[in-house]
């Protein structure tokens, strides 16, 4: 994936852009709000993909706001996207940002320099199991 064109980026809200208080909103993660600004300044787009619902997200939403984040899309794909809230669905995105991956959250300061190519280099992708036997 060329990182140098304009991304559509799901970013999760607990544990990711704030510490995971959940229900309450937690302090903001460290350079999450300068680097989701950074990014959207860039022209990528930017979709709040959570787990919260309702009044919850609500919360979320506005807390971000007045942090100076307004989303492209909300636990959507895109702002008019219309879908039967019955059937489990992915939306779509080029890149999921998310407390939850494996091994973990590793810090908004490296996922901006992953990025942008301000790193020495993007980790290359380890190896699989039936990779070892080729």
């Amino acid at each position: 994936m060329n990182f140098n064109e304009t991304l559509i980026i799901a970013v999760d809200f607990d544990g990711t852009i704030v510490e995971d208080a959940y229900p309450k909103i937690g302090k903001p993660q460290i350079f999450a709000f300068e680097t989701l600004t950074k990014l959207q300044n860039e022209g990528h787009r930017l979709i709040l993909w959570t787990y919260r619902s309702g009044y919850r997200l609500d919360e979320a939403v506005k807390f971000c706001e007045e942090n100076g984040i307004h989303f492209y899309a909300v636990n959507k794909s895109f702002p008019e996207e219309k879908f039967d809230e019955s059937i489990s669905r992915k939306i779509h995105a080029d890149l999921f940002i998310d407390d939850r991956n494996i091994g973990g959250f590793i810090g908004w300061g490296e996922i901006y320099q992953m990025l942008t190519n301000e790193s020495p280099q993007i980790p290359e992708k380890k190896k699989g199991f039936f990779d070892l036997f080729k």
